[in-house]
């Protein structure tokens, strides 16, 4: 069975940024309606918005966030493939995220356009910002 879900757009652009894993976490990291960090040996992974990061940060920025509305369950699957591959047979590249309720994804903003027309193809329900369906 596929899955369909509705999909919000997050405000505002995102960041992530590449700090070395023995930094303490910096204030500016969890400021913001949405962030994340990842802790790995290697380096620690910050998602922000892209206005909280300070210059001289690595960082990658001009992305958008797409959360799936709802509470999701542990025992639901597929659910990142159903909106990755729609993504993946349009050449969008995507950077996938996890919270305990839900999944993300973030997608270019000079993609934002084709990922609203692939997901919704793929019979997902997209809504901007404030909350008015974003049609293809």
């Amino acid at each position: 069975m596929d899955k369909r879900f509705e999909i919000h757009l997050l405000a505002g652009r995102m960041a992530i940024c590449r700090l070395d894993p023995e930094e303490e976490l910096p204030p500016w990291a969890g400021s913001g309606a949405f962030s994340s960090v990842t802790r790995t040996q290697a380096e620690m992974t910050v998602v922000c918005q892209e206005e909280n990061v300070p210059a001289g940060i690595a960082c990658n920025r001009n992305w958008r966030c797409l959360q799936i509305g709802g509470v999701l369950d542990f025992s639901e699957t597929g659910i990142l493939s159903s909106l990755t591959a729609p993504l993946a047979a349009e050449g969008i590249p995507v950077y996938a995220l996890s919270t305990y309720s839900t999944d993300l994804i973030l997608i270019k903003e000079k993609d934002l356009s084709r990922t609203v027309l692939a997901l919704a193809r793929a019979g997902h329900r997209i809504f901007s910002e404030n909350g008015h369906e974003l049609l293809p």
